[in-house]
């Protein structure tokens, strides 16, 4: 169940807008005026989620200046981070962000008119990362309690990791990962990626 909400979770975020220069949004709101953004694109525009191409176009567009990539490859793939290249770093993060966009791209229509519940955050000042906390319902009675890990960027709050039910996306992968990195090495792991992804090239 964990596992069926996560990329359509990480997906609400994918509409968003990008903040102001001279006012940057406060995490918890971001994410409740995202959510309402996208759910409106979908219901204005059904025929997005049943096309591949333009839901890939979609949130290759949306989702790059929110997500904070680096972090999370960075994050994913562990201690072997240290010792990869600048160029294995740099090969990790694209493939990292294209398998992603590719499962949500996958399971962005699964799911029919979510409700979001996005819990209000206290920030003090100076605060530079902050968890939004949510709860998602759908009609079929299911429900998931959603953290979003982000840190406050010169451009806006970024998403580094996604954390349902107590499982972190980036802990998840984080394992595999380091299963992978042992048996073929880090370029193993580029590879592996790569290969998964091709479809999406």
């Amino acid at each position: 169940m964990k596992n069926k909400f996560l990329p359509f979770l990480c997906a609400l975020l994918l509409g968003m807008s990008s903040p102001a220069k001279a006012e940057i949004p406060a995490p918890d709101v971001l994410i409740k005026n995202t959510v309402q953004e996208v759910m409106e694109i979908v219901k204005s525009d059904s025929a997005i989620v049943s096309n591949q191409k333009r839901l890939l176009e979609l949130v290759d567009a949306k989702i790059l200046p929110h997500f904070d990539f680096t972090r999370m490859t960075q994050l994913s793939v562990g201690r072997a981070w240290r010792t990869a290249t600048a160029e294995q770093r740099q090969a990790l993060t694209v493939e990292f962000q294209s398998m992603l966009v590719r499962t949500y791209a996958r399971v962005f229509s699964t799911y029919s008119d979510p409700k979001v519940e996005v819990k209000p955050v206290k920030l003090e000042n100076g605060t530079t990362e902050a968890t939004v906390r949510t709860v998602i319902r759908i009609k079929d009675g299911t429900t998931a309690t959603v953290d979003y890990e982000m840190q406050k960027s010169p451009t806006g709050w970024k998403v580094f990791d996604v954390t349902v039910e107590g499982v972190s996306l980036v802990t998840s992968y984080r394992g595999s990962f380091a299963d992978q990195i042992k048996q073929t090495g880090i370029d193993g792991l580029i590879k592996t990626l790569a290969d998964k992804n091709i479809d999406v090239r």
